[in-house]
């Protein structure tokens, strides 16, 4: 599979672009772990061209994390050209264009996924930011608005003929949010309808090494983005490239193996940022972690690690649990 100059081997899994979630840190262990390609938080142009410090820190790309995406997201055209010119400007390898966040305070003002309910705007704003750089232009959006507007195959032949490189399908409308299921059978009838000729890459629900491969079997797609299932889990790309490989599902990392790569996360974000404010970044991931499931009567050591304030408190918490148990 191939984006732009961009040379993917067979079954490629990206990591998702996610606010608050894929910050350098995040993405390199991600990368570490087998993510083929990587995507920054995704960028307002309103902010980026006026110069928001907050939000030109999020144009930090190292090498290390290669081939990396930067996703911007806006209504307006000239913004978004001008973001697209300062993005290029930061040397991502590939420039993607979000038009699928649902968050009201984003697609609610007509950015993001509030793009589908505009689609000449969107059309537009591709065309120009596809003339504007030199880099592969690719998209991320999602079926449609709602249940009575699911245009993803007529919008995605549109977006092709407006030039992009390859498009990223959530199969999930707006008004789903992340509730329901991700409906995978349109994301393959973009992929097979016989007009498309650029990469269709799905997203959506793959929680399971088992789950991927059967969406590249069954829908055949190009490459497969994975999301939530990611955060406080990065040896997920790795538990998925080695079942893709062999076929069989490999014996997982021990609980310790595991542990020991949250807490790499939480000293490389507390390194980045300082200790309260890494401590603070990595709360979703804690929260979020599969690691501490099926615990018994871990609620309120889940509490505990996260109203922890230092490194010292937070490990302390974190080396008295067991597989299965919290050693008091």
């Amino acid at each position: 599979m191939q984006i732009g100059t961009l040379q993917f081997n067979k079954y490629p899994i990206f990591l998702a672009p996610m606010e608050n979630v894929t910050d350098p840190s995040f993405r390199l262990l991600c990368k570490e772990y087998g993510a083929d390609m990587v995507y920054t938080e995704f960028i307002s142009s309103d902010a980026l061209v006026r110069h928001i410090n907050k939000t030109k820190v999020k144009l930090e790309v190292s090498d290390e994390e290669r081939p990396v995406a930067m996703q911007i997201y806006g209504r307006e055209i000239e913004a978004m050209v001008e973001a697209s010119r300062i993005c290029e400007s930061a040397k991502p390898d590939i420039l993607d264009l979000n038009f699928g966040c649902p968050v009201k305070k984003i697609a609610g003002k007509g950015a993001g996924a509030g793009m589908l309910r505009n689609l000449e705007q969107m059309s537009a704003i591709v065309r120009e930011v596809v003339k504007a750089v030199h880099i592969p232009v690719t998209v991320k959006t999602r079926l449609g608005w709602d249940n009575d507007s699911k245009i993803i195959v007529d919008l995605a032949e549109k977006l092709q003929d407006c030039g992009i490189a390859a498009l990223t399908v959530h199969g999930r409308t707006r008004s789903q949010m992340y509730a329901g299921k991700a409906d995978w059978t349109l994301i393959g009838a973009v992929k097979n309808n016989p007009r498309m000729t650029i990469p269709i890459i799905g997203n959506g629900d793959i929680t399971s090494p088992e789950k991927c491969r059967e969406v590249f079997d069954k829908y055949g797609v190009d490459a497969v983005m994975i999301g939530r299932a990611s955060i406080g889990c990065p040896w997920i790309f790795k538990e998925i490239k080695d079942y893709l490989k062999t076929g069989e599902t490999q014996v997982q990392a021990s609980f310790e193996t595991r542990l020991n790569i949250l807490k790499k996360q939480i000293l490389q974000s507390v390194d980045r940022l300082n200790e309260r404010r890494g401590i603070v970044h990595s709360r979703r991931h804690i929260a979020a972690s599969p690691l501490f499931k099926g615990i018994a009567g871990f609620m309120p050591i889940k509490v505990a690690m996260l109203r922890a304030e230092t490194v010292e408190e937070l490990f302390g918490i974190m080396d008295g649990i067991k597989q299965g148990v919290y050693i008091t």
